[in-house]
């Protein structure tokens, strides 16, 4: 796309690079897995572009080959032997219904199994705990409840449900035994919102425990 500068892409590439380090520090990309986006340029619902994660790399290491640019379909907007993340069509539609500047997924073992434990419910209730004020929620005893999507190995089959689930005060949704997907306006407001899902996805598990 004509309108990305160059200085601008260099600039993304190198936030995305210090949150990839900060989050495999964290054991938050086992076995590869997980993925990262920054929005690049303008942005239209039809019309914009961003950076992601390059497909199966080690996010513990970091080369000249680790992001790519791809357009609101998730093609490549540059010529490149990289793959997108498999993933990328769902950022790709997080993007267009929100108009977020940054999308963070990560797999941990506490997002993973509230997304079991509260499949049926279809969201995770969090009632009352300080960290949902990370959301821009500030009643008191606020309860919310984080969408939960299916997961199925056919990603486009995933994206009309994301779609559907988003919920327009919760800048999060989980995918069912698989991760979550954390934005904002920009890579330090989404790294916030995923460092607050994951405290609150470890108080709700341990919660459950205290109650049997």
């Amino acid at each position: 796309m004509s309108d990305i500068l160059l200085e601008d892409k260099q600039r993304v590439y190198r936030e995305l690079d210090l949150v990839k380090t900060d989050f495999a520090a964290r054991g938050w990309f086992p076995g590869t897995s997980g993925n990262l986006s920054m929005r690049v340029g303008g942005f239209e619902p039809d019309r914009f572009a961003f950076a992601v994660t390059a497909s199966g790399k080690d996010k513990a290491a970091s080369t000249p080959e680790d992001f790519l640019l791809v357009d609101q379909t998730g093609a490549p907007v540059e010529a490149t032997r990289l793959k997108p993340s498999a993933e990328t069509l769902i950022h790709c539609e997080i993007y267009r219904q929100t108009g977020c500047g940054a999308i963070f997924h990560i797999h941990s073992v506490f997002n993973s199994i509230v997304s079991e434990l509260f499949w049926e419910r279809r969201a995770v209730p969090v009632e009352g705990v300080e960290l949902i004020k990370a959301f821009n929620i500030w009643d008191e005893e606020a309860v919310i409840d984080v969408p939960i999507v299916s997961n199925f190995a056919d990603i486009p089959r995933i994206v009309p449900e994301v779609k559907e689930r988003l919920d327009e005060r919760i800048p999060g949704i989980l995918l069912r035994k698989h991760g979550i997907y954390a934005w904002g306006r920009d890579a330090f407001e989404a790294r916030k919102h995923l460092e607050a899902f994951e405290f609150l996805f470890e108080y709700v598990y341990r919660m459950q425990l205290l109650k049997k």
